[in-house]
């Protein structure tokens, strides 16, 4: 490849499907056949099911999940990856679909693919790791709990008309139709469930428990004829076919008013693909390309959109079960969309007679596992930084969205990181130092000239930290001809200390004083350079070690 072009794209773009395919061979083949139609079995009931509690048709779900499933296994950066719709973004869409309509959560998609594109192309996918773990728990859990709340209606056969999107509405609809309860739904809803819930893990490998208490409930409610609510009452039951080419229809007037619901989508869909790679590498001992995986899930979310799908990214179940079924290579993911799409060109008929209690019990047990309810748990063991950050997120994900989570919590993350990080910043006296033996133990031992005062400096100066500085000056009743700062243990500085500093400097210099810097390290050292400090205070006054510092300081004496 010597084309300038080509090889600058490829840096870019290089889908782990490239690099598994090399030594592929008939066993590795065979294998993740196996573990792709396995996953596509388990997809099947998951797509139906959060597409309609998404407040979209079933077939939406199925093809965002043979679609996108095929792109992100096909292009994306990671060997093990199953894409397509999941149950964290079900409030999401539910809330987009409420406020702007179906057509404009097509939009949305759509622009949130072209940001995460933007993101990948741009390397960000690094960036996941700014995001602490408690705010990932606070956000994925508060999710889990709107998810739980979101079947009540479909798990009791209440009588809701439309159930609200928000928090507060949709308790009180909740409350105000507690008296519709249909036993018979509730008698189907708590049997499927506790089949998923006690279904012997020896036997989900070779078959799933979604798919056991899927046919059963639909051959129970087909064979007795129950009267209670099904995909075909509903929806009249799911077409037989491809999904057809229909673009969204969009107005530029419109999309301001959808940045932000993009935007939520995107970093959702960022989030959780990147974690869902992250775990599935610790799974088989492997390296995910994180922006390569970005840009996978953007393309996703960008075509979908054209077939009528809702939002995609990685789906840590389903990967992970791709995994423990044995796959090796995105061929497995391939083929569980490929699985999928057999599915619904020949049994899509027989769909109509799914019963939605039973579609509610799974994702009900989909919620519970997805929330991380042992880090409430543990919060007693979490620093209360951490514990503020999990707390504040998981309720305000509840009772308000999930964007207004993530940037509060974000902001209280910062807020306690910057305070812990400052409250590790010193500034002494160096004589006063509590180490005696971390290289200064001789410090006593040296001749240090009267009118000469010496300061250690351990930590980051930050603009957090800077007012530290102002303390030097403050701490001296009479200030001393010549001020030594020891900055070995300075591991980072920023504009604001250095503006301290030349303060500091520039009070010294008026009253005929000096200022020595000792031994800056480099990230400072460059910093003071590139501002031209050392030219203000004379490079002769930045030296190594504090020997050459107290020798300076003599002869300016």
């Amino acid at each position: 490849m010597n084309n300038p072009l080509l090889v600058k794209f490829s840096q870019f773009f290089r889908p782990r499907l490239i690099d598994a395919l090399r030594g592929y061979n008939k066993s590795r083949f065979s294998t993740d056949v196996t573990a792709g139609i396995t996953v596509g079995i388990i997809a099947l009931p998951l797509a139906i099911a959060f597409a309609i509690a998404s407040g979209a048709k079933p077939e939406a779900g199925i093809f965002t999940a043979i679609i996108a499933g095929f792109i992100i296994s096909a292009l994306g950066g990671s060997r093990v990856q199953i894409g397509g719709p999941t149950g964290a973004f079900i409030v999401i869409v539910y809330g987009i679909i409420a406020q702007y309509g179906y057509a404009n959560l097509l939009i949305c998609t759509l622009m949130a693919g072209v940001m995460l594109v933007a993101m990948g192309m741009t390397r960000m996918g690094s960036l996941i790791k700014f995001f602490p773990r408690p705010l990932i728990i606070g956000f994925t859990s508060g999710i889990a709990v709107l998810i739980i709340l979101s079947q009540v209606k479909e798990f009791f056969g209440l009588q809701i008309e439309v159930m609200p999107a928000d928090f507060v509405p949709k308790l009180q609809a909740i409350y105000h139709a507690a008296g519709t309860v249909d036993f018979l739904t509730l008698m189907l809803a708590v049997c499927s469930a506790l089949l998923i819930w006690f279904y012997p893990k020896s036997w989900a490998q070779k078959l799933p428990s979604p798919i056991v208490a899927l046919i059963l409930g639909t051959v129970i409610v087909a064979l007795f004829d129950l009267p209670v609510e099904t995909i075909g009452t509903r929806f009249g039951g799911i077409p037989q076919g491809l999904p057809t080419f229909d673009p969204p229809e969009f107005t530029f007037a419109a999309l301001r008013h959808l940045i932000a619901p993009a935007m939520t989508i995107a970093l959702l869909g960022a989030i959780e693909s990147l974690l869902s790679a992250a775990v599935a590498d610790g799974m088989i001992d492997d390296k995910h390309d994180p922006n390569q995986e970005l840009i996978a899930q953007g393309l996703a979310n960008i075509v979908v959109p054209f077939f009528g799908g809702i939002p995609a990214t990685g789906a840590i179940a389903r990967t992970a079960t791709n995994v423990r079924s044995g796959a090796t290579s995105p061929v497995s993911g391939i083929v569980h969309a490929l699985t999928l799409l057999v599915i619904v060109l020949v049994a899509a008929p027989l769909a109509k007679h799914i019963p939605l209690a039973t579609l509610s019990a799974i994702l009900l047990i989909v919620a519970i596992n997805m929330g991380e309810w042992e880090g409430f748990t543990t919060l007693r063991k979490y620093p209360k930084s951490d514990s503020a950050v999990l707390v504040v997120t998981f309720l305000l994900t509840v009772i308000f969205d999930l964007t207004v989570a993530v940037e509060v919590g974000l902001f209280v993350a910062i807020f306690f990181f910057i305070k812990r990080i400052t409250d590790l910043t010193h500034v002494s006296v160096a004589e006063e130092s509590p180490h005696p033996d971390d290289g200064d133990a001789t410090l006593m031992r040296k001749a240090v000239p009267k009118g000469v005062v010496i300061y250690r400096v351990f930590g980051a100066l930050f603009f957090g930290a800077a007012d530290k500085l102002e303390t030097i000056l403050a701490e001296t009743h009479n200030e001393p001809e010549v001020l030594i700062l020891k900055m070995d243990e300075v591991i980072s500085m920023d504009a604001s200390a250095l503006h301290k500093l030349e303060h500091l400097h520039g009070k010294l210099r008026k009253h005929g004083k000096h200022l020595i810097l000792c031994g800056p390290h480099t990230q400072p050292y460059f910093l003071m350079h590139q501002a031209g400090f050392f030219v203000q205070i004379g490079t002769e006054n930045v030296v190594a070690n504090l020997d050459d510092a107290l020798q300076r300081a003599r002869k300016l004496l």
